[in-house]
């Protein structure tokens, strides 16, 4: 009888849980969506900017990133041939 206590508890707290997962992913599309729709008005509304003031857009163009710094290769055994020299 205990055992049927048990499941039977296990599936309540299991169907809550699906519940709650539900309304969290309902909520998240929600939000979501809401991002991507004010991310869209806000790139629109800057390019109408852009149009009717040309020199302010230049001003606020971000500055280019600087170049990465070039590595060069250097193979593994030419490390080793030099940690041989040292220790030898």
């Amino acid at each position: 009888m205990v055992l049927w206590v048990v499941a039977g508890l296990a599936l309540v707290v299991a169907a809550l849980a699906w519940s709650a997962t539900r309304r969290l992913n309902r909520r998240f599309d929600t939000l979501n969506q809401s991002y991507w729709e004010l991310r869209y008005d806000y790139t629109r509304l800057r390019s109408q900017v852009s149009r009717l003031d040309p020199e302010q857009a230049e001003e606020e163009s971000p500055a280019p990133a600087p170049e990465a710094p070039t590595v060069s290769f250097v193979p593994l055994s030419s490390i080793k041939a030099g940690n041989k020299k040292a220790n030898g």
